[in-house]
């Protein structure tokens, strides 16, 4: 698999390289031309959620650092941000129900065996609960996290390295 190609702000500050001051200017303009202009918004849901808000503040950040901070890419980056909350908030659930497990296991001898067993159950069917709602969730991560970023090189890589080569008019009449 071919290694994305670098962007122009990344070869301008290596201050070294091998391409014409054209071709530098036409793959400025290509990766312009990638972006909407308009820049990354954060949606109502995600501000009204705390932990989502921290994070699409952190990931604003970032993709402001690769000047990839554009709207183009917000409904993913939103939802990225609402999906990572939710993870934690099953991640919490799911810690409280170990705690109530922990508790019913030290107070056993305080309730009869099948009581116990009942409680003990329902828990740790609840305990699975959460942990396959974290699962989705976590792949659901993933797959936004592999996405985006497959997404921005292929951006990348659409990028022409050269210059388009135009056709001298005249030598290809005098060819023939």
């Amino acid at each position: 698999m071919a290694r994305p190609a670098k962007p122009v702000s990344v070869i301008k500050s290596e201050s070294k390289s091998h391409r014409t001051k054209k071709e530098l200017r036409t793959r400025e303009q290509a990766e312009e031309s990638l972006l909407s202009g308009v820049a990354l918004k954060e949606s109502k849901e995600v501000k009204n959620n705390p932990r989502a808000h921290r994070e699409f503040l952190r990931v604003h950040k970032l993709l402001a650092g690769i000047e990839k901070s554009d709207d183009l890419y917000g409904s993913v980056i939103n939802r990225y941000c609402l999906t990572l909350a939710e993870c934690a908030e099953f991640e919490e659930k799911r810690e409280h129900a170990q705690e109530l497990m922990d508790k019913l296991e030290t107070r056993s001898d305080e309730m009869e065996f099948t009581e116990f067993l009942k409680l003990q159950d329902n828990l740790a069917k609840q305990l699975i609960s959460y942990d396959k709602q974290i699962q989705a969730k976590r792949k659901m991560l993933f797959d936004v996290e592999k996405e985006n970023v497959m997404t921005i090189a292929s951006a990348l890589r659409s990028i022409p390295k050269t210059p388009e080569k135009k056709n001298n008019a005249l030598k290809e009449a005098l060819s023939g």
